[in-house]
């Protein structure tokens, strides 16, 4: 599944392409993907100018202030945007167009979890797939002071905590176990049982991984692609994720995987404690 990383490459190649340029066209070939495309939006969007392209979480958020709102759009488990000339043939997978003078935006979904939903008004974070969403970890808000907080007491593992997007957005099973790996801390850990020192390290680590997967490119462990086609390369440079067996390239013990909470987890037993 795309997380932060992915979707913030995502923006980054857009924005530049398509921020103040006037929509010409909205074009859906499906009703629904998650949940249903509003058939109100083609007429709506038509001939509007896109404001700003911005992030929250996971989602995409095209502001279209003449037309009194937000696009949001979500990757799902499979999409990826692409940038293609105008009148490229769709394909199979290809559920969404915006169509603007130059280039066309266009959504791949092949598990069709994805979705693009309305929200008029001038905060598209009342809507309530983004009202529940928890601190952006590239946040200045996001510091040990506040992750100690949130993990005072708690006996759920530290990996879940960082995973739990009421909590935390964007942090998914590789980069949370990837930071984990570069604080030191086992991803079973109770988070009420890490020191204040640690998970000041494991703030620097959270917030050290997602940047250096954003200057890969994202992760294409599946379906992702960029913009432009090209594929991220994060997954390239793991320690630990999906590395089960193959030694520590800190310590050089064997690296472990576990399930937790139906995930798979891969951590290094001898220097993650």
């Amino acid at each position: 599944m795309p997380e932060l990383p992915e979707v913030e490459v995502s923006r980054l190649g857009l924005a530049p392409h398509l921020e103040g340029q006037t929509l010409s066209a909205f074009t859906a070939r499906r009703a629904n993907l998650r949940l249903p495309i509003p058939i109100e939006l083609a007429e709506r969007l038509r001939g509007e100018r896109l404001a700003t392209l911005s992030r929250r979480g996971k989602y995409l958020l095209f502001h279209f202030p003449g037309a009194g709102g937000w696009l949001i759009l979500h990757l799902g488990m499979s999409g990826s945007l692409r940038l293609v000339p105008p009148g490229t043939p769709a394909g199979l997978h290809d559920h969404l167009d915006l169509e603007f003078p130059h280039t066309v935006m266009r959504l791949r979904d092949p598990r069709r979890f994805g979705l693009a939903v309305w929200q008029a008004g001038d905060d598209p974070e009342i809507h309530p797939l983004l009202a529940v969403l928890g601190l952006e970890p590239l946040s200045d808000a996001f510091t040990p002071d506040w992750l100690a907080a949130r993990a005072r007491g708690r006996q759920q593992p530290i990996k879940q905590l960082l995973m739990d997007a009421r909590t935390l957005v964007g942090v998914g099973n590789i980069y949370a176990a990837e930071s984990l790996f570069r604080a030191g801390i086992s991803p079973l850990r109770p988070a009420g049982r890490i020191s204040p020192a640690r998970l000041g390290q494991l703030v620097a680590a959270v917030r050290e991984t997602l940047l250096d997967a954003i200057a890969s490119g994202g992760s294409s462990v599946r379906d992702y692609v960029q913009s432009d086609g090209g594929a991220g390369s994060f997954q390239l440079r793991c320690a630990v994720y999906a590395r089960a067996g193959q030694p520590c390239p800190r310590c050089g013990g064997s690296i472990r995987q576990v399930r937790q909470a139906g995930r798979s987890t891969f951590y290094c037993p001898a220097c993650q404690r």
